[in-house]
């Protein structure tokens, strides 16, 4: 009877909740509720950590070579696109980079940022083949507690940001975050096309940097919302969790970048998220 009582109370506070959440998304994928993000991102916690490695423990390791090199730079290409989203939706035509509030009107500029918004958190869904490469080429020690963590907890609590503000300051960091992953993947994508192209991967020590950077501007423009006077962005929880998403992943790159380079426990190869990755 109490577990049947906390159930109903549960489906009351979700059903009162779930009312603000933005129209414009009705009938959008995977929107409709959190529990299908949910479950694919539970599903892929189990497969890399668990069945995945279980499966290849007697086989031996794909060669996804040329399927990694059209993975690595379709992702250039969509970040490409999605930088250029955010900026014409926001960001290069009348964000002040402070208080910027979610508009939730249908004007077309709105909308464009919803849209925005929806493909960066169904690419994050994409991206999830890194984790699945890593496991079907046997590179096991690469999934770390970060990148697992890192890859889970983007499209999750992306869902919510979509929900509820698709726009505003709280998109910053997905800008951001684009142009970084344009860098990123378009060194993966090069590396990926084999030791004859690794004379042009000369910028690789730079890649740690380039995401140590990323983290400290989202801190910082994050952090504005605590000093400024009556910002009326509507939703500050997101502020709250995107500054300690920021603040945390600042901290562990900077654990990582302490301990691969000036320990020097590790050889500088290329980072992501806090992991090499041998292509």
């Amino acid at each position: 009877m109490a577990f049947s009582n906390l159930t109903s109370k549960a489906i009351l506070l979700y059903d009162e909740w779930i009312k603000d959440a933005d129209p414009r998304l009705e009938g959008w994928p995977l929107m409709s509720s959190p529990f299908p993000t949910t479950f694919i991102i539970g599903t892929y916690i189990y497969f890399v950590t668990s069945l995945g490695p279980k499966l290849m423990e007697n086989k031996k390791p794909f060669e996804l070579r040329q399927i990694m090199t059209f993975y690595n730079f379709s992702v250039v290409a969509l970040s490409l696109y999605m930088t250029y989203e955010f900026l014409m939706s926001g960001w290069a035509t009348g964000y002040s980079f402070r208080c910027d509030i979610v508009d939730y009107s249908r004007s077309p500029t709105a909308l464009r940022m919803v849209r925005t918004c929806w493909l960066y958190f169904f690419s994050k869904f994409i991206e999830l083949l890194d984790t699945i490469f890593f496991v079907l080429r046997k590179k096991n020690n690469q999934v770390t507690f970060l990148h697992v963590f890192h890859h889970s907890i983007m499209p999750w609590t992306w869902w919510f940001g979509v929900k509820f503000a698709a726009g505003g300051l709280g998109t910053f960091h997905a800008l951001l975050n684009c142009i970084v992953h344009v860098v990123m993947y378009t060194y993966y994508g090069i590396c990926s096309l084999g030791p004859a192209y690794h004379k042009y991967l000369w910028w690789k020590k730079y890649m740690t940097t380039i995401q140590l950077v990323q983290f400290i501007m989202i801190t910082v423009h994050i952090g504005q919302i605590y000093v400024m006077d009556d910002c009326p962005y509507q939703y500050p929880i997101f502020m709250f969790i995107i500054w300690l998403y920021g603040s945390m992943f600042l901290v562990l790159f900077l654990h990582f970048w302490y301990h691969a380079y000036t320990k020097g426990q590790r050889l500088p190869k290329m980072a992501r998220n806090g992991i090499s990755k041998d292509q």
